[in-house]
């Protein structure tokens, strides 16, 4: 039946005739459907990523310039260290956001200055392609080291978060990302918690209210 053509390729057709075979194809049947297909298979998305990866490693190369250890340069050449640079290139090659790349950009270079165990920093760099900037926003805030004296003798965890935010995330939102980060075991911090009145001290100081893994976020990103 003609009207249920695909294309026939054989070893000798190379990918750029094969790729233009199946716009040819696909656009003949849909129409609206060739535009895109052409984007994707004649390079233009993946020129796109290669632009994104390329901004990743020129900012690898800035941050690491000065940077000498011989335990770093040992571990840069493992297959343990090429894997994780593979996972987290891979990722940035697919993020749209330019600062979502930078938390990638940053977790390549604390990986290769800390070197903590594989499975740790894979689990991290999962974590990083889940959490939004808002989720990372407001997990530095909590881990931020807090002043020698408090603003204020009465205070929240929650008016600490805002301050540091510079009061520009809704309350509606804050307990939204305060909720999540509970709920992905990276904070003890629950809704209800974020708004019991404590001292000032205890209300800036929220370094405690950090997971482990919480912990290891902030690390990986430093």
């Amino acid at each position: 039946m003609t009207g249920d053509r695909r294309p026939d390729f054989d070893a000798g057709d190379t990918k750029a005739d094969q790729a233009l075979e199946l716009v040819t194809v696909a656009a003949a049947a849909v129409p609206w459907l060739g535009g895109p297909l052409s984007a994707v298979l004649s390079g233009a998305a993946f020129d796109r990523k290669i632009g994104r990866v390329r901004d990743v490693v020129n900012g690898l190369v800035a941050d690491l310039r000065d940077f000498k250890s011989e335990a770093s340069e040992r571990y840069v050449r493992t297959e343990e260290f090429e894997d994780l640079l593979d996972a987290a290139l891979r990722r940035a090659a697919e993020e749209r956001n330019e600062q979502r790349r930078k938390l990638f950009q940053r977790f390549i270079v604390n990986s290769i200055r800390q070197q903590e165990p594989f499975d740790d920093r894979l689990r991290v760099l999962r974590a990083l392609s889940d959490l939004t900037l808002d989720h990372i926003r407001v997990l530095q805030a909590i881990g931020a080291t807090p002043p020698n004296e408090p603003a204020r003798s009465l205070g929240s965890p929650f008016q600490t978060i805002s301050d540091r935010l510079g009061r520009k995330m809704p309350r509606e939102t804050l307990d939204d990302v305060v909720a999540d980060l509970h709920s992905r075991r990276l904070t003890v911090l629950d809704v209800r918690g974020l708004h019991t009145s404590m001292t000032g001290r205890s209300a800036e100081d929220l370094r405690s209210r950090l997971t482990r893994f919480g912990q290891q976020i902030l690390e990986a990103l430093r």
